[in-house]
């Protein structure tokens, strides 16, 4: 099927993790292989990326609806999974590199602005508070407050193979020794070819392994706040069409992985991650009416 859009496609590997990263950074864009982007689709903005102890914060706007936009920096297809709060945005499963996600062609950007409910169909993110979140309501609050988006490039096809030139043609016919001469070495170039075919998938054992690696950066938890903490809701249903495609990963392992927490302006302030900036109103002298007057009694 031709994709309408960036296409959908289930590969096998185990376990989510994220790579993060006091100010905010110019470009508001992560990654190297996929520039990502948060949205406040409510009013436009792209939201600031603060750094803070190693980490990329955003603050989102309870009610605000927004998206995760993803642009492909690279000149071949890359596949995004993504997730939010935990959750695999496309087939809310919790989260696992080896799930479905989005891919995308050279220098493509694409806006996820929903949990995917079909191949026309989204219900829209949204910030609310951490127990009306969509991880939350599905029994799965732990990773409540974090974006991941786990990067794969497509595996190079191999080059074409070059089929052998033929002998010029002879009125003699090759001897019985140069019968068997030609089938070994028939035998010999199967074998050969057969030692270099790829390595099999890793097994669930190794995979097991690399989720147990990835399991304590997801553990960590925000410091304590003064509100409430912001996760995803289950918006409104809205229009957003995708075809599918196949993509083959280059490596079991994603080329790239991106983290980016959330949480409301307010705890990010209490939390130290962003500066005071509340400052005294200043009185206006001559506030009233540009007409004179004389001083009315008091109410």
């Amino acid at each position: 099927m031709t994709p309408h859009r960036p296409a959908l496609r289930r590969l096998v590997l185990p376990a989510f993790a994220a790579l993060s990263l006091f100010s905010a950074l110019p470009a508001h864009a992560l990654g190297r292989l996929s520039d990502i982007q948060v949205i406040d689709r409510d009013s436009g903005e792209t939201l600031p990326v603060y750094q803070h102890r190693g980490e990329h914060w955003v603050a989102g706007r309870p009610g605000a609806r927004y998206a995760v936009a993803l642009r492909n920096a690279t000149h071949g297809r890359v596949l995004g999974v993504v997730s939010v709060d935990g959750v695999n945005v496309v087939s809310g499963e919790t989260a696992a590199w080896h799930q479905t996600g989005y891919v995308l062609s050279p220098g493509q950007r694409y806006e996820i602005t929903g949990w995917r409910k079909s191949d026309a169909e989204v219900a829209a993110f949204h910030f609310t508070a951490a127990p009306a979140s969509y991880a939350a309501r599905t029994g799965r609050p732990a990773q409540v407050g974090v974006i991941g988006v786990a990067v794969f490039r497509e595996k190079t096809p191999p080059p074409p193979v070059i089929a052998p030139q033929p002998e010029p043609y002879s009125q003699s016919y090759p001897s019985r020794e140069r019968l068997s001469d030609a089938e070994s070495a028939a035998d010999f170039k199967g074998r050969a070819e057969a030692a270099g075919a790829p390595a099999p998938a890793a097994s669930a054992d190794s995979a097991n392994a690399m989720a147990r690696e990835a399991a304590p950066a997801l553990r960590r938890m925000a410091p304590a706040s003064p509100a409430p903490r912001l996760g995803t809701g289950h918006g409104e249903r809205e229009g957003s069409w995708v075809g599918h495609t196949s993509f083959e990963r280059r490596s079991e392992r994603p080329d790239e992985l991106i983290r980016i927490r959330y949480d409301s302006r307010e705890n990010l302030i209490a939390m130290g991650i962003l500066p005071t900036t509340a400052v005294p109103p200043r009185p206006n002298p001559f506030p009233g009416a540009p007409h004179p007057g004389y001083a009315p009694d008091p109410y």
